[in-house]
Parts: structure tokens; sequence; C-alpha cells
């Protein structure tokens, strides 16, 4: 019986931020290119090199074209903890799959990359010598090679505490970039329309890539702000559309958010933020709607619903209500005010969320959403849950000593039923998260304690 053919294995440079959110990115990305996350080692904690078993090397290059978390990938040859491990591996590498690029017609290069130590000249050009026993039989070229190989050196984390040898070193060939400059080409600085809580672009694309978005998928964000989640979706090839509470927002009226601007222009609106990135062909449209109170007719629409709803913080969780609704005691508004804005519970929105993704989303279509935290009561249980939705991920990004938000990534694995509606009450995790209706409250007063705190050091 004929024995399998050799694993491909590919060697991941990541970033050295958001760590938590690298690895949820990493395996969505594989199954929406038909790869699966298949490797033993689950956690790869902290380090930047990550060794992944990818059925082929089209799918290592779409995952290229997608993650912002992850700078390079290459088809790792040869790995050891020592260079003579190194080049041990390296002899036992299939010859036959060296010689398509090593061949007298191609042009190549070597390169050095360190992480935690800086080489001089003279010992990279010592590692590279060390390979002379490869079969590279074409010529040097240093400034446009046909191919690119890279020797990799890992000295661990501690920037206080770097060895003299390094921990792991890789070799392998070069396949592709991923999308870091994304990062800095859509950066909210240089964005036409911003809002006080206009997302980082990182983190957008990071949520785009954890709810699968892709070509022509319809992407739905029910707090659309300033559309900053929409504009990664459409990056990606998503029809993009949009709901918010706030009219100056979805009209951009008002007063700017950008320091000494005292009013928003006349073309600073969501559309024209599509339109400066070339992407206004996404746009669907914005509405003025209160997410507490969907309009829309039973059905599943979507693809994906991305969003960032309100903590309370920077903007007010609001809904509309009836003057029915409002405390007796508070003086009635006008007749022509209509509707009046009331206080939106946290809890009551994060499972209004839930109930309107269960119902609108297709099967296997994705919720991400943020969901803040007091860390010091923080408990998974306290994670919203729905009987349509399965938990994919969990991600923390640290706001303050004592509060946090996480990053929660959810999957429509059963079609909505009436009866799901309320399913929620029945919920061990519903109560719970109730404690966290006050979170503004607590975040406040976590920031109180720390100016008195260091009003007191300054006075000392």
């Amino acid at each position: 019986m004929a024995l399998p053919g050799p694993v491909n294995r590919y060697l991941l440079l990541m970033a050295q931020e958001h760590l938590e959110f690298r690895l949820p990115e990493i395996k969505s990305l594989l199954s929406l290119f038909g790869g699966q996350f298949t490797n033993s080692q689950e956690t790869y904690g902290k380090s930047p090199f990550w060794i992944l078993s990818i059925p082929s090397e089209d799918i290592a290059r779409n995952l290229m074209k997608r993650t912002v978390c992850a700078k390079s990938i290459f088809e790792l040859w040869g790995h050891g903890k020592s260079p003579e491990e190194l080049y041990n591996s390296l002899k036992n590498y299939p010859v036959e799959k060296m010689v398509p690029f090593l061949h007298s017609d191609s042009t190549y290069k070597i390169k050095i990359h360190t992480f935690n130590k800086t080489l001089t000249q003279e010992e990279k050009i010592k590692r590279i010598d060390a390979l002379e026993f490869l079969p590279f039989e074409g010529k040097v070229n240093l400034k446009k090679p046909q191919h690119i190989f890279s020797i990799l050196e890992d000295y661990g984390l501690d920037p206080n505490c770097i060895p003299e040898n390094p921990h792991n070193i890789y070799f392998g060939r070069w396949i592709a970039d991923g999308q870091r400059e994304l990062i800095e080409s859509y950066s909210v600085k240089k964005r036409h329309f911003i809002g006080n809580t206009s997302m980082d672009a990182g983190l957008s694309f990071i949520m785009a890539n954890h709810g699968k978005v892709k070509e022509n998928d319809i992407v739905f964000d029910p707090f659309v702000g300033t559309g900053g989640l929409l504009i990664a979706s459409a990056h990606f090839g998503a029809y993009v559309y949009g709901t918010d509470i706030d009219y100056n927002t979805v009209h951009g009226l008002g007063k700017a958010s950008r320091k000494n601007q005292k009013w928003r222009g006349p073309d600073e609106n969501i559309r024209a933020n599509l339109r400066q990135y070339g992407l206004e062909k996404y746009y669907l449209d914005v509405l003025v709607s209160d997410a507490s109170k969907p309009s829309w007719r039973k059905g599943t629409y979507f693809d994906a619903v991305i969003t960032d709803p309100p903590y309370g913080i920077r903007e007010s969780t609001r809904r509309t209500g009836s003057q029915k609704e409002i405390p007796k005691g508070i003086e009635k508004c006008p007749e022509s005010h209509v509707p009046v804005s009331l206080s939106y519970h946290l809890s009551d929105m994060f499972f209004d969320l839930l109930n309107f993704a269960a119902e609108t989303l297709v099967l296997g279509g994705r919720l991400v959403y943020w969901l803040p935290v007091y860390t010091p009561e923080y408990t998974e249980e306290m994670v919203p849950w729905h009987p349509c939705l399965k938990l994919i991920s969990n991600c923390e990004q640290k706001l303050s000593g004592r509060t946090s938000r996480r990053l929660i990534t959810m999957e429509k694995v059963k079609g909505f039923e009436n009866r799901d509606q309320y399913s929620h009450l029945l919920s061990d995790h519903f109560l719970p998260y109730q404690g966290h209706n006050s979170f503004r409250e607590k975040y406040f007063s976590g920031v109180t304690k720390r100016i008195a705190k260091e009003e007191k050091s300054s006075q000392e």
C-alpha cells in the first residue's frame, strides 16, 4: 500500500499585536477558503512563528490576501532548534519539491529575519554561506528575484533576556505577504467622515475576517455610526447596509468630531467614506432606525451582521419609546417631538441583537460584535446565548485596568422559530449578564478613582 504524500507545511510570521484575535482570524479564513485548522498545536501563545498544515499553495495565497494579523507566509523546507538540526531537516526535504525553484534559469535571493535580536552583516552572510549544500543552480538577483528564500530565527519574547543562540530556526520559500498595509491606508486619521467612536481600521478588518465576509455577501450593521465596519466589508467585495438611531450621524449633520472643526461639512457622510476608497458601488443604504424595533419582514437577508453597539461611554445607549413608557413626574415632551428617546439596557440590547441575527442571518452566516465587560466580575457565563447561534470565538481587548471589551463571533446553526425569541430568559447566561447593565457607572467609577489617585500622588 502506498504511503500518503508529505503534508504541505507552511510557516506563518504573525504580527505582534491583537494577540488574542490572531488564531480566530486564521481559523475563519482557512475555513472560508476550503482549508481546515488541523494542527495539533491548538494554542500558539505569543510566538510570532506558527507552523500550519495547509492543503495547497493557492489556499495559502488566498489566506494572505485577507489576513491583517499575519505578516508573511513561507513554504517550510526545514526547521530545527540549532543550525545542525535545521541542515539535517533541509537534507531530508524532498529534492523534487526544491528543483522547480532552484534550476539554472531561475533567479533568487536569501533574506535573514530575526525576532528579538539584531545580527551584523557578517553574521548574516555566514548563515547564508552555510546553505551551500542546497542545490541552488540559478543566479543571485537582489533587486528582482523570481524566488525569495528566508532564514528566520526566533530568540524568544523577552527583550531583556536575549539568548546567545535562537530557540528555533526556520528556512522556507516566501509565498506572499499579508494585508498589514490596509491598517495605514484605511487609517481613521485620513478618513473623510469620522465620529467619537469610529472603529480602528485594523480591528474593522479583523471583524470582517472573523465574520468570513466574501465577495457578493450582504453585510449589515445595526449600530452603523460613521460606517467604519461597512468600509472593511466593502473592501472585501461585500454589499453593505446599516441603520442607526442618531439622525445627525446618518445624515452627516451637527458638530464635527475633528479637532479645530466646529461643524460637519456638506459631504461628510458614510457614502462619502466609501467613495473615498473607491467602494461606493457596494453601498446599499443607511437608514435612521431603532435596533430595538427592527422594521424587517421575516426572512433571511444577511450573510453577516457585524457591529459595535454603544456602551454608554462616548455614545449613549438609546431606543425609541412612547410617552406611556416615561416615568411619572417627568415633564411631557411637546407633541411634535416624536419619537421619545429612552434608555436601553445593555442586556436588552445584546439579546435583541442576538434575536435579530438569528432571525435574519442565512444558515452559516456570522454575527460579530463587541461586548463590554467589567473585568473583576466577568465570567464566560455572561456572554449572551441563543439556541440558533453557536459561539465561535471570544477575544478580549483591554480598555482599562478594570474594563475590557470582548469580540464575540457566533455562527447561525439552525433556523429561527418563534419560540426561540424568548429562550434567553431561560438561559443561565441571562441573569449574570444583567449585572453589566451598570457597566457605564462602573467604568466611570474606575476613571474617577484613577484621577483621584493621580491627584493624590502628584500632591505628595
